[in-house]
């Protein structure tokens, strides 16, 4: 599995100095050298001049570009942290009643986002999970509580049409599916020297699917 907290991508260094007019991918590289600085160090520790050594760059370069470390720690939400959870988002409001499809999609689209975007484990435990995270309120503000209620709420929904175990409380159930998918992928490396084994995103998402298929289905009475 690929969820060691390394940058998304290896950013190519350039010599300090303003860059040329024929630059246009040089903000992207100040994007992702930050990215890089804050799933290795944590956004309170990273400064501008750390992200403009990692991208390269002089600070007053960085500062040419985004004016502030907050404008450009924005920049990373806006461009990089937003667009994956909205993926997910989308993909899992497509599967209308179906609560196992949902959960299906649910759960691949979670180890998607893992597999597509290595960062995102790391970053979501230490600045969204994590008391004082810098994300949290952001993520909060802009993106609320919409996918966990919307869940929870299908999920009660089957419950009463008598397709979901009664049992389960539909918005802890929520909670497991962030347990089955975010915090194996986030507590990767250390598993995969436990075990001496790689359990990677196929071997997550078939565990997690046959651990939910049955404790999803309703009771049947002997």
């Amino acid at each position: 599995m690929t969820t060691q907290a390394t940058p998304p991508r290896t950013v190519k260094r350039r010599a300090p100095g303003r860059p040329a007019t024929d630059s246009p991918d040089l903000r992207a590289t100040l994007i992702e050298a930050a990215l890089a600085c804050f799933v290795r160090d944590g956004i309170a520790a990273t400064s501008s001049r750390n992200i403009a050594k990692e991208a390269g760059v002089t600070p007053a370069m960085l500062n040419y570009y985004f004016g502030s470390k907050q404008a450009l720690q924005d920049a990373v939400f806006e461009e990089r942290l937003l667009p994956a959870v909205m993926s997910l988002r989308e993909r899992v409001g497509s599967t209308g009643d179906d609560v196992i499809a949902m959960t299906r999609q649910f759960v691949q689209g979670v180890l998607g986002l893992v597999d597509a975007f290595p960062w995102f484990p790391s970053l979501w435990v230490r600045e969204v999970l994590c008391e004082g995270g810098a994300l949290r309120e952001l993520l909060l503000s802009r993106i609320g509580p919409e996918l966990p209620q919307m869940l929870a709420g299908r999920f009660a929904q089957a419950q009463q049409r008598g397709q979901l175990n009664a049992a389960l409380d539909p918005r802890l159930l929520v909670v497991s599916l962030i347990g089955l998918t975010l915090f194996p992928a986030a507590s990767a490396p250390i598993w995969r020297q436990i075990f001496q084994a790689e359990l990677g995103t196929d071997v997550l998402v078939r565990h997690a699917l046959a651990l939910l298929g049955h404790g999803l289905e309703p009771a049947h009475e002997n």
